[in-house]
């Protein structure tokens, strides 16, 4: 109700420009994965699923919230649905989109720190990198992680009576929220707690194995300048190419945190009774926002890919 029309439309334009922008860029790095017999690699295979991952926020989670604003600023009413909660209707819309959009989230993360144990082998063994590192056994890793995070965003509807889901008026997005109670049980405290506790374990481990392997690389650098040319080809060091997805798959990771840390900061000040309206609708939309940015710093970290 605060906004004006134009806001709203520019809002709007940001939504769309946002689903063409995660749809082109994750369809492209699919196309390059599935259709370069070159990246059929483990490696490939982990840019694959991050980019279905962040498709399906493109497909799903985005266009139900252009539909919402469009409906409301074309007939001046909000669709019905967005009035009640998950446990109020037969079927919500946002019993869908709610666990997508979650279990994505954590798709991406989970993705994140597979891709950073394998350019860590690479780079601190890469002696033990064909191995150690094969297609079988990412390809089983990825169906883990897809369905582990999957089972993670369903939890909180299914150990937890008081806890639904709505359509957010702040976030414009499905929100998990409470059902027919006032205030927040202990349980339900603790389930919503789940999704910042699993994603900042990830990222923390990730960062550590970042730093260990971009120490390492520095090193290996400092090392080849002061080697003769013999002993710097030796091949128990990484090649050029592992290095640079090593630092690529670093600066990954310091975007998921960027994009993730509001909507962390977000969540525990939600279940301590704050509502926090703008700053909700900015954290769930730089969250979506990193669907896009992967594609990005692949373009600019990774040329060659």
């Amino acid at each position: 109700c605060c906004c004006t029309l134009a806001n709203k439309i520019l809002m709007v334009l940001f939504m769309v420009l946002l689903i063409f922008a995660t749809l082109f860029g994750n369809l492209v790095t699919l196309a390059v994965v599935l259709g370069t017999k070159h990246f059929h690699t483990p490696q490939g295979y982990l840019k694959a699923s991050l980019a279905v991952a962040d498709l399906a926020v493109g497909i799903f989670v985005v266009p139900l919230s252009v539909y919402a604003e469009v409906y409301l600023m074309v007939t001046d009413s909000a669709p019905e649905w967005t009035s009640y909660n998950s446990q109020s209707m037969s079927f919500h819309p946002c019993n869908i989109i709610g666990p997508i959009f979650a279990g994505c989230t954590l798709v991406s993360i989970t993705t994140i720190f597979l891709l950073t144990i394998e350019r860590s082998i690479a780079v601190l063994r890469p002696l033990h990198k064909d191995s150690v590192i094969t297609r079988k056994r990412t390809t089983i890793l990825i169906v883990l992680s897809w369905v582990g995070s999957f089972f993670l965003a369903v939890c909180p509807m299914v150990f937890s009576r008081e806890i639904a889901l709505e359509y957010n008026d702040c976030s414009r997005m499905c929100n998990y929220a409470l059902g027919t109670i006032g205030k927040f049980p202990s349980q339900a405290w603790n389930i919503l707690l789940l999704f910042p506790a699993f994603d900042f374990t990830l990222l923390g481990g990730t960062v550590v194995i970042n730093i260990i392997s971009l120490s390492s690389i520095r090193q290996h650098s400092r090392r080849r300048k002061h080697l003769a040319e013999s002993e710097s080809q030796s091949t128990t060091k990484p090649t050029f190419s592992d290095i640079k997805a090593a630092k690529t798959i670093g600066t990954l990771t310091v975007a998921f945190t960027v994009s993730f840390t509001p909507i962390a900061v977000f969540v525990v000040g939600n279940v301590l009774g704050n509502k926090w309206c703008n700053f909700s609708f900015l954290a769930f939309w730089i969250l979506a926002t990193n669907s896009c940015w992967n594609v990005i710093i692949y373009s600019v970290r990774d040329q060659k890919f």
